[in-house]
């Protein structure tokens, strides 16, 4: 059985604390996501705006950690082209200095 992907996890606490649809959305499109988002820090951002709606409960349970990624999702990511791609930059190399 497959767990509820965290995105949608949060997607769905989001609806149950009467959220912005568009910030609905967003969590659905992976934007808050540890392993999905373009975001540097997509929990930090998630919390900002939650904090600006005044959703200071769900803020809570963002720090708390309920919606972190599974170690399922990471190893998914890290066997990903993505994940591959960013461990390959990891390893690289130092360059060599020019004089």
């Amino acid at each position: 059985m497959t767990e509820t992907p965290t995105k949608e996890r949060l997607a769905r606490a989001m609806e149950e604390a009467l959220c912005p649809v568009q910030m609905i959305a967003s969590a659905r499109a992976g934007l808050y996501d540890d392993f999905e988002s373009n975001l540097a820090l997509p929990t930090m951002h998630l919390v900002a705006e939650l904090r600006a709606i005044g959703q200071h409960a769900l803020v809570a349970r963002v720090i708390d950690g309920e919606f972190d990624g599974t170690k399922e999702e990471a190893d998914a990511w890290a066997a990903s082209e993505d994940g591959q791609a960013t461990f390959r930059e990891l390893i690289r190399p130092p360059r060599k200095k020019r004089p």
